[in-house]
């Protein structure tokens, strides 16, 4: 049985290609031997009587036309019924494999176009499992990639975003700031005597503090809002589309809902804000802004806790 490329193989390629440039040859040339004839039968005879004496040499052409159609159109015909019956016996496997049997350059042909197409298909669905196998590892990945990026922009007690997206999300508010003038605000805040509750109680104890605070901050905010653990006992929240005077109102209320809320270890906890806001007070950058408020919460602390400060041109405001 010959292999793909073996000598057998080039020998059958080459004798069906003979009988087709053969036959197509003949067609060309028969044509030409017809015109020939009818030119030296009735065409020469009208212009020169003398030219009877070839009429011999005619004849022979006409033979020879007659002949070459004759074997033109057997050739033809033979091609025809090959490709017909190969076209018929793709039909069927059984076909086909009574086809490859067949000793003659088409069985040749036919067996190592099987071969060929046995070894196309085994490839085809190494190709079609190795790329299903791709595409789930890639959800995969693309999944694990969304799991990280969230992992790494929150805090990990709380669930709260991070200092790190906080600072993110702030330079392009501030960046939506430049562009189009819409207000923008700050708000941080940090637990009145934290330090006692981690040092009395523990540290289980004051996460589950921080816990408590962030889904106070949680709850009242709206969800265009950023709300983080900035670190420690300090939260800041990123106010989009609020004024100082909005700001202020919403650290105001958060202020009485953790002084009045009550925590599992039953102690009082309170929180002191600090509040900035564009355009009202003076920041080029996201790190003047987030400055102004946090001078404006140790404002807060040093006037005794418990209390909103916002910042100003000024020396901060306290209420």
């Amino acid at each position: 049985m010959p292999s793909d490329g073996s000598p057998e193989l080039v020998v059958a390629g080459r004798r069906l290609r003979t009988k087709l440039v053969i036959a197509l040859t003949l067609s060309s040339v028969v044509p030409l031997l017809v015109l020939a004839y009818l030119v030296r039968s009735f065409v020469l005879p009208s212009l020169a009587a003398k030219a009877s004496p070839v009429f011999g040499g005619v004849q022979i052409l006409v033979a020879s036309t007659v002949i070459g159609m004759i074997a033109g159109a057997y050739i033809i015909w033979d091609v025809g019924r090959t490709v017909a019956r190969i076209a018929e016996m793709l039909g069927s496997e059984r076909a086909i494999s009574g086809l490859g049997r067949r000793k003659d350059e088409v069985g040749t042909l036919m067996t190592s176009f099987n071969r060929m197409l046995e070894t196309i298909e085994q490839q085809a669905g190494e190709i079609n499992s190795f790329a299903t196998r791709l595409d789930a590892a890639y959800k995969e990945l693309e999944s694990t990639n969304a799991r990280l990026k969230e992992t790494s922009f929150k805090d990990e007690v709380t669930g709260l975003y991070n200092r790190r997206f906080f600072s993110l999300r702030l330079e392009e508010e501030l960046s939506r700031y430049r562009r189009f003038n819409h207000p923008v605000s700050v708000v941080l805040l940090d637990l009145d005597g934290f330090k006692a509750v981690n040092d009395d109680l523990g540290h289980a104890v004051g996460d589950d503090t921080l816990r408590d605070v962030a889904q106070i901050l949680m709850k009242h905010s709206r969800g265009i809002n950023v709300v983080s653990r900035y670190g420690g006992d300090e939260f800041a929240v990123l106010l989009v589309e609020t004024s100082k005077a909005g700001a202020r109102l919403y650290a105001d209320r958060i202020r009485e809902v953790v002084a009045k809320y009550p925590f599992s270890h039953g102690k009082v906890i309170t929180a002191s804000f600090g509040v900035a806001s564009l355009p009202d007070d003076e920041a080029t950058t996201a790190e003047d802004l987030f400055r102004a408020a946090d001078e404006a919460l140790y404002a807060a602390k040093r006037a005794g806790k418990n209390q909103v400060a916002a910042a100003s041109g000024s020396p901060a405001k306290v209420s």
